[in-house]
């Protein structure tokens, strides 16, 4: 059954803590796959169009193609596959203005998709959206994500995922704390 958005957006923001959002144990990777999977299987082939412009339906869209795939998908290559199709909504609802009409808490994650690319111009822009937004700790995140672009080019942490080689540079950095996201 694919899920509503307001039942998205409820989950994310009411049922799960931050803590989960960004480090989620295996038992939320799998109840985000029993109670999502569906609707994730049916925004990756195509989105209504009425998620580009509604609040709400703006937001759960990017949740599922930008978030959920981290989680249902950890370790595997399917964890980035609808990274472009996530950022596309984004950027569409920063230019309807869509993002303003969000508290700061839930604008970030219609952000977070600009961080999740490995464009360096897209990484630049999320250092502006995110300063914009005025939370030194998501700051930080965005700082981090541009350096690494900035450096490599790419994540190196996602070249196993995707069956990348590694550059020696690469390997090094890897074996750094807080070298992962």
């Amino acid at each position: 059954m694919i899920a509503e958005p307001e039942e998205i957006v409820r989950y994310w923001f009411e049922e799960l803590s931050p803590k989960a959002w960004y480090g989620a144990p295996a038992s939320v990777d799998a109840e985000i796959t029993v109670r999502f999977g569906e609707t994730y299987e049916t925004l990756k082939d195509a989105v209504p169009p009425g998620c580009s412009t509604t609040l709400k339906a703006c937001l759960a869209a990017i949740l599922v193609l930008d978030q959920f795939p981290r989680n249902m998908f950890r370790g595997a290559p399917q964890a980035f596959a609808t990274d472009a199709q996530a950022l596309a909504l984004s950027q569409r609802a920063i230019a309807e203005g869509l993002d303003m009409k969000l508290p700061p808490e839930k604008r970030c994650f219609v952000y977070i998709p600009f961080q999740h690319s490995e464009d360096l111009a897209v990484q630049r822009r999320s250092l502006e959206l995110f300063t914009a937004l005025g939370n030194p700790e998501n700051l930080d995140f965005a700082r981090r994500h541009e350096a690494i672009i900035a450096r490599f080019g790419r994540f190196p942490h996602r070249n196993a995922s995707l069956g990348r080689e590694s550059t020696p540079e690469e390997e090094a950095f890897l074996k750094q704390p807080g070298s992962s996201f």
